[in-house]
């Protein structure tokens, strides 16, 4: 993984870590993600490996971030930065 795709993820993991104990690291599709009961909440879609434009973070269903009529579930990522963790961290603390 390239150096800022890891610099993504890497903080991601900060977050979830500190925010959500109960999600455990785990890869999902060749993802770092984060689970809970062995389901999938929180995972970190790297651009490098799925020749994607951009490197995203995204939400299962299984995180429960039902709001109103329609919701955005995966976020675009293109750096990390103090604005960017700061959304993250908002959307983790969301998760149920």
């Amino acid at each position: 993984m390239p150096g800022d795709e890891q610099a993504i993820a890497n903080r991601v993991h900060e977050i979830v870590s500190d925010l959500a104990p109960d999600l455990l690291p785990k890869t999902w599709y060749g993802m770092p993600a984060w689970a809970r009961d062995g389901k999938v909440v929180v995972f970190v879609k790297h651009a490098s490996k799925f020749k994607m434009r951009y490197t995203e973070v995204g939400f299962t269903e299984e995180a429960h971030l039902d709001e109103g009529d329609i919701w955005p579930t995966v976020y675009v990522v293109t750096t990390m930065n103090d604005a960017v963790s700061e959304q993250l961290t908002e959307l983790v603390k969301r998760v149920r």
